[in-house]
């Protein structure tokens, strides 16, 4: 119903027609313009009396006409028609012939539709948006935070909160983070994998330069670490399109829940580790998931658990391990310099190019730099 007010207001008080007001808020002019037909015969003004203040009152005198469901035709349970369409190869059609079979006098396809279409239109947009179970993941850091305070130095941080979201339950992870470089990115990432149990077939980070090193409407080239990182756990990227606000309404969405939900739970204390902030973060998180979202009548946990879980990929047998990847060129003298680190090498592969990754964790060797058609260094002759 807060869609359905805000289509009045727009039409009522800013005097905006059924294209602009569809446009404006991301539903069909059709929907728009059979709403604002009620609205004329209802003869309603803006603002609205006092007594429409109950969405129950409002709808009663905006669809007085259609009265209630004839006994023996129960209406269909919308949402969860809505966490159907969710499913693969789900469509309205399957829907309403299932709808049928248990209800013979129920509505015909055009009335289902009809209908479906009008419960949709009072979700928010990213309620409205149907994505695929296990399909896609959608990443970004939030803008605001909570302070840390260095107990030594008395030097005030920020710890802003990396999240993901799930496209089909809207299923939420967060980590604070002091920083949103590369480590960090990549850290996140594998948390959040595990925290979910299992992979998202599509990633869709913002154009952040952690993920995407050059920004592109259509073939942005993503930073190699964070390549490595998708291809080790078998996802694709696809980045948010630049402005395209759409592509990245889910995650925004995230945001702005765990900022309300989380952030401002904690507004009135004071941390001094990084940890804290994370053993503090946790119970709000796991709070968040389980909040009931309320046209769904369901959590983000209990939609997670009835269908998204079953469609994410496995995770592989080992976490992935971060590391650098450098572009490094053979010096004239026959030594290769990366990263301070300087390895001698012979004059045959003088001048190639090639990418050394150097892998974090304590005790494990870097991988070989190698050059088109050239050997590993010091792999011998």
């Amino acid at each position: 119903m807060r869609k359905l007010r805000e289509i009045l207001r727009l039409h009522l008080e800013n005097g905006l027609g059924p294209r602009a007001i569809a446009r404006s808020l991301s539903v069909s002019p059709s929907t728009v313009s059979g709403y604002l037909g009620r609205v004329r015969v209802a003869k309603l003004t803006w603002p609205l009396p006092a007594e429409l203040d109950e969405d129950a009152a409002l709808e009663r005198r905006l669809f007085a006409d259609e009265g209630p469901a004839r006994p023996g035709r129960p209406e269909p349970d919308w949402a969860r028609m809505h966490l159907e369409l969710r499913k693969k190869h789900v469509t309205k059609q399957l829907l309403w012939e299932e709808y049928k079979a248990e209800q013979p006098d129920g509505y015909q396809f055009s009335q289902f539709c009809e209908k479906y279409a009008r419960w949709a239109a009072t979700l928010s947009v990213t309620m409205r948006q149907t994505h695929v179970a296990g399909e896609k993941l959608f990443l970004d850091f939030s803008g605001d935070g909570v302070g840390v305070v260095d107990a030594k130095t008395g030097e005030r941080k920020k710890a802003k909160l990396f999240l993901a979201v799930l496209g089909a339950s809207n299923f939420t992870y967060a980590e604070p983070v002091l920083s949103e470089d590369l480590p960090t990115w990549v850290a996140c990432h594998v948390n959040a994998l595990e925290y979910m149990g299992g992979v998202a077939q599509v990633w869709v980070p913002d154009n952040l330069k952690s993920a995407v090193t050059s920004p592109h409407r259509y073939e942005p080239d993503l930073n190699p670490t964070y390549a490595e990182l998708a291809r080790h756990y078998g996802a694709a990227v696809i980045p948010a399109r630049v402005r395209r606000p759409r592509d990245k309404a889910k995650v925004e969405q995230g945001v702005l829940l765990a900022e309300r939900w989380i952030l401002a739970a904690l507004r009135h204390r004071t941390f001094f580790s990084l940890e804290e902030v994370r053993q503090a973060v946790r119970p709000l998180l796991e709070k968040l998931n389980r909040r009931p979202m309320k046209k769904l009548k369901k959590s983000r946990r209990d939609v997670f658990e009835e269908m998204e879980r079953a469609a994410l990929l496995p995770l592989p047998a080992r976490r992935y391990e971060y590391a650098d990847w450098v572009l490094a060129v053979i010096a004239e003298r026959g030594i290769l310099v990366i990263d301070a680190v300087i390895a001698e090498r012979g004059n045959r592969v003088i001048g190639r190019r090639g990418y050394r990754a150097e892998p974090m964790q304590d005790g494990l060797a870097p991988a070989p730099v190698t050059g088109r058609g050239a050997r590993p260094v010091g792999s011998g002759d």
